[in-house]
């Protein structure tokens, strides 16, 4: 079963800091929640999968846009070898780091053939990790110093504008264009009236009744996909138009 699985952010803003998106394909239990849990600390998004045919799976769909790999060779149903020669099939220049209980030269050999960045024997630090993939994603020119913009926290949702998703507990929820352009509007203003006739004219370029009718329809749409947080509400303010209310936990 595929699963994704989020990581701890710190959010002071409204924005979530984060550095860079980690694909980890990772099949012992323990070992991936240590490094899922200490790359979240780090401020890394992962989405952990934990065989090759479910890290084969989140490449293709590119909910998210990947800026490592990070993937074990000891992998069930498709070993990470050709796990990582699949994903480069797909983006040649995507940054690879493989993690392997072996110590063998031809380990090694292969994997630099297939185009690893990278190559770390079991057991090691979380924090020799991080260092390697720092080093590797400055080699990218990948700077881990700004954060990706337009990621908001939304209470338990991470909303993803760039790639339309909304996220609550490992669940992906994808977004239309205009849903997402709606959300948007309202997060940027949380707590605050968005007024009907500004989002009709910044969404839909106008503002007749049919615009207004398909507006009421998106807020309804984006009213059940936040229905699962109790403290994040859309009020809907009479003639006048919305409001994302969000309850803040200290």
């Amino acid at each position: 079963m595929s699963y994704l699985l989020t990581t701890t952010f710190y959010c002071h803003t409204g924005k979530m800091k984060v550095k860079a998106n980690i694909l980890l394909v990772e099949d012992d239990d323990n070992l991936s929640f240590i490094l899922k849990d200490y790359l979240g600390l780090q401020n890394y998004y992962v989405d952990l999968r934990t065989n090759g045919v479910e890290g084969l799976e989140a490449f293709k769909n590119q909910c998210i846009q990947f800026d490592i790999c990070v993937i074990d060779v000891m992998l069930p149903l498709k070993d990470g070898f050709s796990l990582a020669r699949d994903i480069k099939k797909i983006d040649s220049n995507i940054p690879v780091i493989f993690l392997t209980a072996k110590n063998m030269k031809e380990d090694r050999i292969t994997g630099l053939k297939i185009g690893a960045d990278d190559y770390i024997t079991k057991p090691f630090s979380s924090e020799e990790l991080i260092l390697r993939i720092d080093a590797i994603l400055r080699r990218y020119k990948i700077s881990t110093n700004e954060t990706k913009k337009d990621i908001f926290q939304i209470g338990q949702y991470v909303f993803d504008i760039e790639n339309q998703i909304l996220i609550f507990k490992g669940h992906v929820q994808q977004l239309t264009k205009k849903e997402a352009k709606v959300l948007h509007l309202l997060c940027i203003n949380k707590n605050q009236l968005v007024r009907r006739e500004l989002a009709l004219q910044s969404i839909w370029g106008g503002d007749d009744y049919f615009m207004g009718r398909s507006m009421d329809v998106y807020i309804t749409r984006l009213r059940k996909y936040l229905q699962s947080d109790s403290n994040v509400t859309i009020i809907n303010i009479h003639g006048t138009g919305f409001r994302l209310e969000i309850i803040e936990k200290n």
